[in-house]
């Protein structure tokens, strides 16, 4: 993409890097954008929910962009791209994601990681047991799908973590525009292109979801028990490498930099900490909560036929 990214081009040329710029972060792991996407498409238990917890991300995200986008126009580019601020960001994010997986969790009982931590954890938030005798029936009598309004928070506080990607729309992209008047239309086509891949990750992840041929009530658990703990033990990752990026930078850029891999890709360049953040995030907490929960599912099922 070196014809499209060259800031003498016309400002077609330049929109349409943007919006293609956007595409391939929605395809990327991206540090931010993929953990949270995940974690709501899945919460979410359809297909059409799956989709609104794109949508609605991505939205904040876009208008973050925009704002951002203007701001690199006036000059301010040093400042958005600073390790500084995506360090706060990165902290931000987590007490964001926390947040969020401690109000899905205290909706039900569900599902965590590790027994120890969980019972820590549940008697510092005050979360409430989790005997999981009642699980299932605690997490279908809690309501449908859990709520989405809190992705718009998380895509605009997402929005402004600085990575390949953000830092070409505020380096070269913006500062190309011809006035102030449309310097908030790369940001803005970045998030929309980020937004198509976005909605149609979470409209597929939804229908898988709903592909698992779980009855309501179990279902709600599974997605509460994925959607919960990814958000909250993700969020403590994410506020874990942030407040050390801020009280021990030194420490912390080199593995921001991270491994080269020879790939002329935005995300893909290089093994970095945002690119590890996803694989645990997402591999790790989302995937395990998933196995761990549907088997807890299952082994309930049998006890109930057998009684």
């Amino acid at each position: 993409m070196p014809d499209l990214l060259n800031p003498h081009a016309g400002l077609a040329t330049l929109l349409v890097a943007s919006l293609l710029l956007g595409l391939l972060h929605g395809v990327t792991p991206d540090e931010h954008t993929w953990p949270i996407t995940v974690s709501y498409a899945i919460g979410a238990a359809s297909g059409r929910r799956g989709m609104q917890a794109g949508l609605l991300f991505s939205l904040a995200f876009a208008v973050q962009r925009a704002i951002a986008s203007e701001l690199a126009y006036l000059a301010l580019a040093p400042i958005l791209a600073s390790g500084e601020l995506n360090a706060l960001i990165n902290l931000l994010v987590g007490v964001v994601m926390v947040a969020s997986g401690v109000y899905i969790l205290r909706l039900g009982r569900e599902l965590h990681l590790t027994e120890s931590f969980e019972q820590l954890l549940h008697r510092v938030l005050h979360l409430g047991a989790n005997d999981g005798s009642a699980g299932i029936a605690v997490a279908g009598a809690a309501g449908g799908p859990i709520p989405l309004r809190m992705t718009l928070v998380h895509g605009f506080v997402a929005g402004w973590g600085t990575g390949a990607f953000a830092i070409i729309i505020y380096t070269v992209l913006a500062p190309a525009m011809p006035n102030a008047a449309v310097a908030w239309l790369p940001g803005f086509l970045f998030g929309v292109g980020t937004m198509a891949v976005q909605v149609l990750v979470g409209a597929v992840l939804g229908t898988w979801m709903r592909a698992r041929g779980l009855g309501e009530a179990a279902m709600n658990y599974v997605s509460r028990a994925v959607a919960g703990n990814t958000l909250l033990y993700g969020g403590l990752l994410f506020a874990l490498w942030g407040l050390i990026s801020i009280v021990a930078p030194a420490l912390a850029a080199p593995i921001d930099r991270g491994l080269p891999t020879g790939l002329a890709i935005p995300n893909l360049d290089s093994l970095n900490a945002g690119f590890f953040l996803v694989v645990v995030i997402v591999g790790g907490i989302a995937a395990g909560s998933f196995v761990r929960a549907v088997r807890r599912v299952r082994v309930n099922a049998v006890r109930e036929e057998t009684r």
